[in-house]
């Protein structure tokens, strides 16, 4: 007999199927099995969640995120992305200290977690005080230390980055990687430098890649190329390279971005609100990329809810491309397998020796209703505040507005 289990009960539904009446056992931080409810009395079971009524699903992954500036949410709204940038966020940036910025950063985690987030992939300045606060909330968090060199942005000195990845590289659920700011605002030889040093230390790296009209129009005049040609010069270009956004690909870029093996970090909201646009996602996937979802940040998105991005993905694409050029499962795929395969993660599936980092789903409630389309309920019309229970390597970390870990609760802040 396996002792200190935990089982959740109820439909277990991850990118290869839906298993209705099942237990998912849990020992230690992996799945130890999934077995019909009615075997769960073979085991030797501690805890038990769940039941009649509930969803489980992998973990959602936010690919792209900056949680701490949960701070600027509601500033400059519905103003174009470079008006945005350089007049509201920058200068309000330009102020943060640490303990304001570490308490906004636990803000931005606990709105994620409790959406049903399970791993958020990170990059901001102070990067070791969002670390600090994902360890006290117990999320699994990927994070690099903002850089750049080509403005003046004393937060973003391009050392940083580099010390930070040495000191929290190998720290229980936080994996440092390296996070130049973007192809506009960082220069060739400090892209090599970072390429190299990813290369010599297995690192990931994480930037933002033709986010605006702007960025094209710089670097192609600074460099001559367009963006991903710009990232393939700087041999940054391949599979340990996540890039978020990609709204303005021409079609040389997608298939050399393809062909990379790199990922695509989509943050559909963010971009549309910002830029009336979002990215060629569907010819990326046709041409083989992998992609990944991301809430970006509150300042762009308003939100840090994954099951609200998986609607406006698909719906967004659709007014884009036209209805039936995206599904529900390939959103889904998006957001669980795809980000776990972009940060080299054995999750996003609800299997054995899988990574326990997963969501249960109250779905007794009338946007549920008919009984049974799981994958489409969830896309189209669950809502974050279905989210019931999280789990991050075995463990609770949220349970019904409340962040075991931390003792803490939204009517605390």
């Amino acid at each position: 007999m396996v002792k200190n289990m935990k089982a959740l009960i109820g439909t277990a539904m991850d990118i290869r199927s839906i298993r209705k009446n099942v237990a998912v056992l849990i020992e230690g931080e992996r799945i130890y099995d999934i077995i019909p409810v009615d075997k769960i009395k073979e085991y030797e079971v501690d805890e038990v969640f769940g039941g009649e009524g509930y969803l489980i699903i992998p973990g959602l992954i936010n690919s792209h995120t900056h949680v701490a500036m949960t701070k600027f949410r509601g500033l400059g709204d519905d103003l174009p992305l470079n008006t945005w940038l350089n007049e509201v966020i920058w200068p309000m940036e330009m102020k943060w200290d640490r303990k304001d910025l570490r308490k906004w950063a636990l803000i931005g985690l606990m709105e994620a977690v409790s959406n049903g987030s399970t791993t958020v992939n990170e990059h901001y300045f102070f990067a070791e005080e969002i670390a600090r606060a994902a360890q006290e909330i117990g999320v699994r968090t990927f994070i690099g230390q903002t850089v750049m060199d080509l403005i003046d942005f004393p937060l973003a000195e391009p050392k940083e980055g580099f010390k930070f990845f040495k000191r929290w590289k190998k720290c229980r659920l936080i994996t440092a990687t390296l996070a130049p700011h973007a192809t506009d605002t960082v220069s060739r030889d400090l892209l090599e430098d970072i390429g190299n040093f990813a290369k010599k230390e297995n690192g990931l790296i994480h930037i933002h890649l033709s986010q605006s009209r702007e960025e094209v129009r710089k670097v192609r005049k600074r460099e001559g190329l367009y963006p991903v040609e710009y990232l393939q010069k700087s041999g940054i270009l391949n599979e340990n390279l996540i890039a978020a956004h990609g709204v303005y690909l021409t079609d040389r870029e997608i298939a050399l971005f393809a062909k990379s093996k790199a990922t695509l970090a989509h943050c559909p909201t963010s971009l549309a609100k910002l830029e009336g646009a979002i990215a060629p996602i569907i010819e990326l996937w046709k041409a083989g990329s992998n992609i990944s979802l991301g809430n970006d940040c509150a300042a762009s998105n308003n939100s840090l809810d994954m099951i609200e991005e998986m609607k406006m993905t698909a719906i967004l694409n659709k007014v884009k491309a036209g209805p039936e050029k995206i599904k529900a499962e390939e959103v889904f795929y998006w957001a669980t397998l795809g980000g776990a395969k972009a940060l080299r993660l054995k999750s996003g599936l609800i299997g054995k020796d899988y990574l326990a980092d997963l969501v249960l789903l109250n779905t007794k409630k009338p946007h549920f209703l008919p009984e049974g389309y799981y994958l489409s309920h969830l896309v189209y019309s669950a809502k974050g505040s279905d989210v019931e229970m999280v789990f991050v390597n075995g463990d609770v970390i949220y349970d019904t507005g409340k962040f075991p870990k931390i003792k803490t609760s939204f009517s605390d802040l």
